[in-house]
Protein backbone atom coordinates (compact mmCIF):
# COMPACT_ATOMS: atom_id res chain seq x y z
CA UNK A 1 0.00 0.00 0.00
CA UNK A 2 1.19 3.64 -1.00
CA UNK A 3 0.31 6.68 0.37
CA UNK A 4 -3.11 8.23 0.64
CA UNK A 5 -3.90 10.28 -2.57
CA UNK A 6 -6.04 9.84 -5.65
CA UNK A 7 -3.96 7.89 -7.55
CA UNK A 8 -2.08 5.07 -4.98
CA UNK A 9 -0.90 1.67 -5.04
CA UNK A 10 -2.80 -1.06 -4.12
CA UNK A 11 -0.88 -4.57 -4.04
CA UNK A 12 1.09 -3.79 -5.78
CA UNK A 13 -0.46 -2.15 -8.90
CA UNK A 14 -1.05 1.89 -8.97
CA UNK A 15 -4.92 2.69 -9.31
CA UNK A 16 -7.06 5.65 -8.93
CA UNK A 17 -8.62 5.46 -5.50
CA UNK A 18 -12.40 6.15 -4.53
CA UNK A 19 -12.58 4.39 -0.91
CA UNK A 20 -10.75 6.83 0.98
CA UNK A 21 -12.15 9.24 3.97
CA UNK A 22 -9.13 11.77 2.80
CA UNK A 23 -11.93 14.56 1.90
CA UNK A 24 -9.87 17.38 1.99
CA UNK A 25 -6.26 15.74 0.74
CA UNK A 26 -4.83 16.47 3.79
CA UNK A 27 -3.26 12.69 4.57
CA UNK A 28 0.00 13.22 2.72
CA UNK A 29 -0.39 17.31 2.57
CA UNK A 30 3.25 18.10 2.80
CA UNK A 31 2.19 20.99 5.85
CA UNK A 32 0.53 18.05 7.92
CA UNK A 33 3.14 15.44 6.93
CA UNK A 34 6.11 17.74 8.68
CA UNK A 35 4.02 19.28 11.86
CA UNK A 36 3.66 15.19 12.07
CA UNK A 37 7.34 14.69 12.01
CA UNK A 38 8.34 18.12 13.63
CA UNK A 39 5.49 16.57 16.77
CA UNK A 40 7.66 13.36 16.49
CA UNK A 41 10.83 15.17 17.49
CA UNK A 42 9.13 17.33 20.12
CA UNK A 43 7.21 14.85 21.75
CA UNK A 44 8.38 11.39 20.84
CA UNK A 45 6.88 8.93 18.83
CA UNK A 46 4.00 8.20 21.77
CA UNK A 47 2.12 9.82 24.60
CA UNK A 48 3.17 6.60 27.04
CA UNK A 49 0.45 7.53 29.35
CA UNK A 50 -2.80 7.68 29.67
CA UNK A 51 -4.21 11.77 29.55
CA UNK A 52 -4.65 11.97 33.12
CA UNK A 53 -1.37 10.84 34.22
CA UNK A 54 1.82 11.81 32.58
CA UNK A 55 0.32 11.72 28.55
CA UNK A 56 -1.32 14.86 27.96
CA UNK A 57 1.15 17.64 26.47
CA UNK A 58 0.85 21.44 24.95
CA UNK A 59 0.08 19.86 21.95
CA UNK A 60 -3.10 18.00 23.14
CA UNK A 61 -4.23 21.50 24.89
CA UNK A 62 -3.32 23.55 22.25
CA UNK A 63 -5.51 21.43 19.28
CA UNK A 64 -8.43 21.24 21.65
CA UNK A 65 -8.44 25.07 22.28
CA UNK A 66 -8.54 25.22 18.47
CA UNK A 67 -11.12 22.78 18.00
CA UNK A 68 -13.70 24.22 20.21
CA UNK A 69 -12.99 27.43 18.96
CA UNK A 70 -13.57 26.39 15.39
CA UNK A 71 -16.98 24.37 16.16
CA UNK A 72 -18.19 27.33 18.19
CA UNK A 73 -18.43 25.65 21.00
CA UNK A 74 -17.30 26.56 24.85
CA UNK A 75 -14.55 23.15 25.04
CA UNK A 76 -13.37 20.23 23.53
CA UNK A 77 -12.04 16.98 24.19
CA UNK A 78 -9.75 14.48 22.24
CA UNK A 79 -10.27 11.10 22.82
CA UNK A 80 -8.40 8.13 20.80
CA UNK A 81 -10.95 7.37 18.10
CA UNK A 82 -14.12 8.30 17.31
CA UNK A 83 -15.41 4.62 18.42
CA UNK A 84 -13.81 5.41 21.40
CA UNK A 85 -15.35 8.64 22.05
CA UNK A 86 -19.20 7.24 20.99
CA UNK A 87 -18.66 4.98 24.04
CA UNK A 88 -17.22 7.45 26.55
CA UNK A 89 -20.37 9.84 26.20
CA UNK A 90 -22.98 7.31 26.21
CA UNK A 91 -21.78 5.57 28.80
CA UNK A 92 -21.32 8.83 30.67
CA UNK A 93 -24.13 10.68 30.25
CA UNK A 94 -27.13 7.70 30.56
CA UNK A 95 -27.53 4.26 32.71
CA UNK A 96 -30.04 1.46 32.70
CA UNK A 97 -32.54 4.35 34.05
CA UNK A 98 -32.13 6.16 30.35
CA UNK A 99 -33.77 5.72 27.29
CA UNK A 100 -31.44 6.42 24.26
CA UNK A 101 -33.22 6.66 20.97
CA UNK A 102 -31.06 5.88 17.59
CA UNK A 103 -31.62 6.41 13.95
CA UNK A 104 -31.90 3.16 12.44
CA UNK A 105 -28.94 3.82 10.20
CA UNK A 106 -26.32 4.90 12.97
CA UNK A 107 -22.77 3.83 12.77
CA UNK A 108 -22.25 0.94 14.77
CA UNK A 109 -20.25 2.67 17.68
CA UNK A 110 -22.90 4.11 18.70
CA UNK A 111 -24.96 1.80 18.96
CA UNK A 112 -22.72 0.01 20.98
CA UNK A 113 -21.86 2.72 23.43
CA UNK A 114 -26.29 2.75 23.93
CA UNK A 115 -25.80 -1.03 24.00
CA UNK A 116 -22.78 -0.67 26.65
CA UNK A 117 -24.19 2.04 28.67
CA UNK A 118 -27.46 -0.64 29.80
CA UNK A 119 -29.87 2.19 29.06
CA UNK A 120 -33.09 1.30 27.02
CA UNK A 121 -32.51 1.66 23.14
CA UNK A 122 -34.87 2.31 21.01
CA UNK A 123 -34.03 2.51 17.11
CA UNK A 124 -36.23 4.90 14.91
CA UNK A 125 -37.25 4.14 11.31
CA UNK A 126 -34.32 6.17 9.03
CA UNK A 127 -35.13 9.86 9.47
CA UNK A 128 -38.51 8.99 10.67
CA UNK A 129 -38.87 12.66 13.28
CA UNK A 130 -42.66 11.52 13.36
CA UNK A 131 -42.35 8.16 15.15
CA UNK A 132 -39.63 9.98 17.18
CA UNK A 133 -41.35 12.92 18.09
CA UNK A 134 -44.50 10.43 19.21
CA UNK A 135 -41.83 7.84 21.49
CA UNK A 136 -41.01 11.09 22.95
CA UNK A 137 -44.00 11.91 23.47
CA UNK A 138 -44.41 9.03 25.52
CA UNK A 139 -41.54 8.41 27.14
CA UNK A 140 -41.60 9.20 31.06
CA UNK A 141 -37.67 8.45 32.04
CA UNK A 142 -34.50 10.40 31.23
CA UNK A 143 -33.84 10.38 27.17
CA UNK A 144 -30.63 11.27 25.16
CA UNK A 145 -31.12 11.03 21.12
CA UNK A 146 -28.34 9.80 19.42
CA UNK A 147 -27.90 10.54 15.10
CA UNK A 148 -24.91 10.59 12.75
CA UNK A 149 -25.45 13.71 10.84
CA UNK A 150 -23.77 12.54 7.80
CA UNK A 151 -24.80 9.21 7.23
CA UNK A 152 -21.50 7.04 6.36
CA UNK A 153 -22.90 4.42 3.69
CA UNK A 154 -25.09 6.65 1.50
CA UNK A 155 -24.18 10.12 2.49
CA UNK A 156 -27.06 11.76 3.22
CA UNK A 157 -28.00 14.46 6.10
CA UNK A 158 -29.85 13.40 9.08
CA UNK A 159 -32.50 16.19 9.67
CA UNK A 160 -30.76 17.91 12.48
CA UNK A 161 -33.07 20.75 12.56
CA UNK A 162 -36.37 18.58 13.05
CA UNK A 163 -33.90 16.50 15.70
CA UNK A 164 -33.29 19.99 18.04
CA UNK A 165 -36.50 21.17 17.87
CA UNK A 166 -38.34 17.88 19.10
CA UNK A 167 -35.26 17.19 21.27
CA UNK A 168 -35.85 21.37 22.81
CA UNK A 169 -39.97 20.16 22.85
CA UNK A 170 -39.18 17.12 25.21
CA UNK A 171 -36.14 18.38 27.37
CA UNK A 172 -33.97 15.92 25.50
CA UNK A 173 -30.46 15.69 25.04
CA UNK A 174 -29.11 15.44 21.36
CA UNK A 175 -25.98 13.96 20.44
CA UNK A 176 -24.47 14.23 17.33
CA UNK A 177 -21.93 12.23 15.62
CA UNK A 178 -20.53 14.66 13.27
CA UNK A 179 -17.64 12.56 11.68
CA UNK A 180 -18.26 12.58 7.96
CA UNK A 181 -19.32 16.64 7.73
CA UNK A 182 -16.39 18.15 9.29
CA UNK A 183 -14.20 19.84 7.14
CA UNK A 184 -17.00 19.23 4.43
CA UNK A 185 -19.77 20.94 4.78
CA UNK A 186 -20.84 24.37 6.57
CA UNK A 187 -20.21 27.54 4.75
CA UNK A 188 -16.55 27.38 6.50
CA UNK A 189 -15.89 23.85 7.06
CA UNK A 190 -16.95 23.34 10.07
CA UNK A 191 -19.55 20.37 9.52
CA UNK A 192 -23.43 19.91 9.64
CA UNK A 193 -24.57 21.69 12.59
CA UNK A 194 -22.98 25.00 10.95
CA UNK A 195 -24.82 23.72 7.29
CA UNK A 196 -27.60 24.03 9.53
CA UNK A 197 -26.91 26.55 11.72
CA UNK A 198 -27.41 25.19 14.83
CA UNK A 199 -25.39 26.01 18.25
CA UNK A 200 -24.58 24.35 21.53
CA UNK A 201 -27.45 25.42 23.23
CA UNK A 202 -29.86 23.74 20.02
CA UNK A 203 -27.06 20.13 19.70
CA UNK A 204 -25.24 20.27 23.29
CA UNK A 205 -22.95 17.44 22.24
CA UNK A 206 -21.08 17.15 19.06
CA UNK A 207 -18.43 14.56 18.39
CA UNK A 208 -16.43 14.31 15.18
CA UNK A 209 -13.00 12.96 14.12
CA UNK A 210 -9.83 14.16 13.25
CA UNK A 211 -8.85 11.23 10.68
CA UNK A 212 -11.05 11.81 7.86
CA UNK A 213 -11.38 15.45 6.56
CA UNK A 214 -8.20 15.93 9.35
CA UNK A 215 -6.00 13.12 7.69
CA UNK A 216 -4.40 12.82 10.70
CA UNK A 217 -5.99 10.58 13.38
CA UNK A 218 -8.45 10.63 16.79
CA UNK A 219 -11.74 12.70 17.48
CA UNK A 220 -12.92 15.03 19.82
CA UNK A 221 -16.19 15.60 22.10
CA UNK A 222 -17.00 19.48 21.96
CA UNK A 223 -19.87 21.19 24.12
CA UNK A 224 -20.40 23.32 27.62
CA UNK A 225 -17.63 23.40 29.67
CA UNK A 226 -19.49 21.14 32.49
CA UNK A 227 -20.18 18.51 29.76
CA UNK A 228 -15.99 17.74 28.62
CA UNK A 229 -15.39 18.07 32.86
CA UNK A 230 -18.13 15.83 33.21
CA UNK A 231 -16.09 13.32 30.34
CA UNK A 232 -12.75 13.98 31.69
CA UNK A 233 -13.86 12.45 35.21
CA UNK A 234 -16.44 9.78 34.59
CA UNK A 235 -15.75 8.18 30.46
CA UNK A 236 -13.47 5.35 31.01
CA UNK A 237 -12.61 5.07 27.12
CA UNK A 238 -10.50 8.53 27.94
CA UNK A 239 -9.49 8.31 31.21
CA UNK A 240 -8.19 4.68 31.08
CA UNK A 241 -6.41 4.45 27.57
CA UNK A 242 -2.97 6.10 26.21
CA UNK A 243 -3.49 9.57 25.32
CA UNK A 244 -3.22 10.14 21.42
CA UNK A 245 0.20 10.12 19.80
CA UNK A 246 1.54 13.97 20.13
CA UNK A 247 3.10 13.73 16.36
CA UNK A 248 -0.88 12.90 15.49
CA UNK A 249 -1.83 15.66 17.47
CA UNK A 250 0.01 18.17 16.09
CA UNK A 251 -0.56 16.50 12.52
CA UNK A 252 -4.31 17.46 12.87
CA UNK A 253 -3.51 20.75 14.40
CA UNK A 254 -1.92 21.79 11.00
CA UNK A 255 -5.12 20.06 9.12
CA UNK A 256 -7.57 22.02 11.05
CA UNK A 257 -5.18 25.60 10.53
CA UNK A 258 -5.07 24.95 6.60
CA UNK A 259 -9.21 24.35 6.64
CA UNK A 260 -9.46 27.60 8.57
CA UNK A 261 -7.02 29.28 6.59
CA UNK A 262 -8.37 28.40 2.82
CA UNK A 263 -11.59 27.10 1.21
CA UNK A 264 -9.87 25.75 -2.04
CA UNK A 265 -9.53 22.30 -1.12
CA UNK A 266 -13.36 22.21 -0.17
CA UNK A 267 -14.44 24.19 -2.74
CA UNK A 268 -13.01 21.63 -5.52
CA UNK A 269 -14.70 18.80 -3.63
CA UNK A 270 -17.88 20.26 -3.90
CA UNK A 271 -16.83 20.99 -7.30
CA UNK A 272 -16.25 17.25 -7.60
CA UNK A 273 -19.46 16.01 -5.96
CA UNK A 274 -21.29 18.79 -8.49
CA UNK A 275 -19.84 16.82 -11.42
CA UNK A 276 -20.18 13.26 -10.23
CA UNK A 277 -23.82 13.68 -9.73
CA UNK A 278 -24.30 15.47 -13.64
CA UNK A 279 -22.08 12.84 -14.87
CA UNK A 280 -24.35 9.63 -13.37
CA UNK A 281 -27.61 11.54 -14.19
CA UNK A 282 -26.33 11.81 -17.89
CA UNK A 283 -25.44 8.22 -18.25
CA UNK A 284 -28.76 7.48 -16.36
CA UNK A 285 -26.57 5.59 -13.14
CA UNK A 286 -28.62 5.64 -10.13
CA UNK A 287 -27.14 6.81 -7.21
CA UNK A 288 -28.35 7.44 -3.82
CA UNK A 289 -29.37 11.20 -2.85
CA UNK A 290 -26.61 12.65 -1.16
CA UNK A 291 -24.29 16.40 -1.89
CA UNK A 292 -21.70 14.77 0.18
CA UNK A 293 -18.44 13.21 -0.48
CA UNK A 294 -19.99 9.94 0.11
CA UNK A 295 -21.86 8.66 -3.10
CA UNK A 296 -24.09 5.22 -2.47
CA UNK A 297 -24.86 3.15 -5.56
CA UNK A 298 -27.04 0.00 -4.12
CA UNK A 299 -26.52 -3.00 -6.63
CA UNK A 300 -28.43 -5.70 -4.32
CA UNK A 301 -26.77 -8.87 -3.17
CA UNK A 302 -23.39 -9.13 -1.99
CA UNK A 303 -21.97 -11.20 -4.97
CA UNK A 304 -22.79 -8.77 -7.18
CA UNK A 305 -21.49 -5.71 -5.64
CA UNK A 306 -18.24 -7.75 -5.04
CA UNK A 307 -18.36 -8.67 -8.36
CA UNK A 308 -18.15 -5.07 -9.94
CA UNK A 309 -16.11 -3.90 -7.39
CA UNK A 310 -13.68 -6.46 -8.85
CA UNK A 311 -14.37 -5.32 -12.42
CA UNK A 312 -13.70 -1.88 -11.56
CA UNK A 313 -9.91 -2.55 -10.38
CA UNK A 314 -9.20 -4.08 -13.68
CA UNK A 315 -9.48 -1.13 -14.87
CA UNK A 316 -7.28 0.07 -11.75
CA UNK A 317 -10.16 2.01 -9.68
CA UNK A 318 -10.51 0.84 -5.90
CA UNK A 319 -14.09 1.37 -5.24
CA UNK A 320 -14.97 -1.18 -2.60
CA UNK A 321 -18.19 -2.99 -2.14
CA UNK A 322 -19.84 -2.41 0.90
CA UNK A 323 -21.86 -5.87 2.20
CA UNK A 324 -23.72 -6.99 5.21
CA UNK A 325 -23.51 -6.92 7.82
CA UNK A 326 -22.33 -3.38 7.15
CA UNK A 327 -25.46 -2.47 5.23
CA UNK A 328 -28.71 -4.62 5.63
CA UNK A 329 -29.31 -7.39 3.68
CA UNK A 330 -30.36 -6.66 0.24
CA UNK A 331 -28.65 -3.12 -0.21
CA UNK A 332 -25.17 -4.21 -0.79
CA UNK A 333 -23.37 -1.00 -2.16
CA UNK A 334 -20.38 0.29 -3.90
CA UNK A 335 -19.61 3.27 -1.71
CA UNK A 336 -17.69 5.91 -3.86
CA UNK A 337 -16.08 8.57 -1.88
CA UNK A 338 -14.74 11.40 -3.53
CA UNK A 339 -11.85 13.65 -2.56
CA UNK A 340 -10.56 17.57 -3.14
CA UNK A 341 -7.39 15.39 -4.49
CA UNK A 342 -9.43 13.96 -7.56
CA UNK A 343 -9.45 14.96 -11.17
CA UNK A 344 -12.17 16.22 -13.61
CA UNK A 345 -10.66 12.92 -15.58
CA UNK A 346 -10.54 10.82 -12.95
CA UNK A 347 -14.20 11.07 -12.01
CA UNK A 348 -15.07 11.33 -15.84
CA UNK A 349 -13.25 7.70 -16.10
CA UNK A 350 -15.23 6.51 -12.59
CA UNK A 351 -18.08 7.26 -14.36
CA UNK A 352 -17.74 6.25 -17.69
CA UNK A 353 -16.20 2.70 -16.17
CA UNK A 354 -19.42 2.55 -14.31
CA UNK A 355 -21.54 3.11 -17.05
CA UNK A 356 -20.14 0.46 -19.37
CA UNK A 357 -20.13 -2.38 -16.47
CA UNK A 358 -24.00 -1.63 -15.66
CA UNK A 359 -27.08 -2.94 -17.24
CA UNK A 360 -28.81 -0.03 -19.36
CA UNK A 361 -31.71 1.32 -17.32
CA UNK A 362 -32.77 2.94 -20.54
Amino acid sequence: MGCQGASRVWNGRTVLSFSSNDYLGLANDPYVVDACIEGARRYGSGAAASCLIDGYTKAHQELEQALAKFVARDRALVFSSGYMANLGILTTLADRHTSIYEDKLNHASLVDAALLSRANLYRYAHGDTDALHKNLSQQKDDAIVVSDAVFSMSGDIAPLTALSDICAEHATTLVVDDAHGLGVLGASGKGTLEHFGLNQQQVPVVMATLGKALGAFGAFVAGADDLIETLIQKARTYIYTTALPPPLVCAARASLEIIENDNTRRETLHKNINLFRSLVAEYDIPCLDSITAIQGMIVGDAKSAITLSEALLEEDLLVVAMRPPTVPPGTARLRIMLSAAHQEEHIVRLVKALAKRLPRTR
